[in-house]
């Protein structure tokens, strides 16, 4: 039996989950990745300007990918993804931490100090984005199955936006509470911002991630469509 499974050819099923998984970790482990490196979003007509973590370009991308694959396989295999990205964080952030503490070659291309700028690993802030993360992403899927039933499979605009916009709010404001005020004031580490701070900070962020979520609608149709179009030939 393990010889045959070995040898066995994937089926377009078994390619598909894989693409779409990778896509998943690739998206979460950039999240962190990039998170450090801000920008300053800007709508002149309405007089606003956001300073914006370039983290959020690729974190909606996990929203999407989960929901899609709930749509197509079903939220055991969607939680499963879920807790997989979990665990690939805790990797992730233990090589990390591994990397940095280990003694730089003198000649090393890139010096000490631009490493930590930009691999230095905030003890509050990877602690609030993994309760966060687990939390929202477990939310989403939730959310997804429970409109999914309720509207008898139909709407999927309705599952799209109604899990990932209420689960984005809690990914947010867990983010922020928790590595900006509750971590630094249980360690004091660092001063703590104020509730009133800490409010724009999460009406900026999920605002962006709202916006992306709604824009998003078209391509889970799209991708859903395709999906199930060429797995179909799998059995035709």
């Amino acid at each position: 039996m393990q010889e045959e499974l070995r040898n066995q050819k994937p089926g377009r099923s078994e390619q598909t989950l894989l693409i779409l998984s990778g896509f998943f970790i690739a998206s979460l482990v950039l999240t962190n990745l990039i998170a450090g490196r801000f920008f300053t979003l800007e709508i002149p007509f309405l007089h606003i300007s956001w300073a914006l973590s370039s983290g959020i370009i690729a974190y909606p991308i996990t929203f999407l990918v989960t929901d899609i694959i709930s749509e197509v396989y079903g939220e055991k295999r969607a939680t499963t993804l879920v807790l997989t990205g979990f665990l690939v964080s805790i990797f992730t952030v233990i090589i990390i931490l591994i990397s940095t503490n280990l003694p730089i070659w003198k000649n090393s291309p890139v010096d000490e100090q631009s490493y930590n700028t930009v691999f230095g690993l905030a003890p509050g802030i990877v602690f609030g984005s993994m309760i966060a993360y687990l939390t929202a992403q477990y939310v989403d899927v939730q959310l997804f199955e429970f409109w999914r039933k309720l509207t008898k499979g139909k709407h999927l605009w309705l599952r799209n936006n109604g899990s990932t916009i209420l689960s984005q709010l809690i990914d947010t404001s867990l983010v922020v509470i928790i590595a900006l005020i509750i971590y630094p004031r249980f360690t004091g580490t660092s001063e703590p911002i104020t509730w009133h701070s800490a409010v724009q900070i999460i009406v900026g962020q999920y605002i962006f991630k709202a916006v992306i979520a709604l824009v998003d609608t078209p391509l889970i149709y799209i991708a859903v469509d395709q999906i199930n179009k060429y797995l179909k030939k799998d059995v035709a």
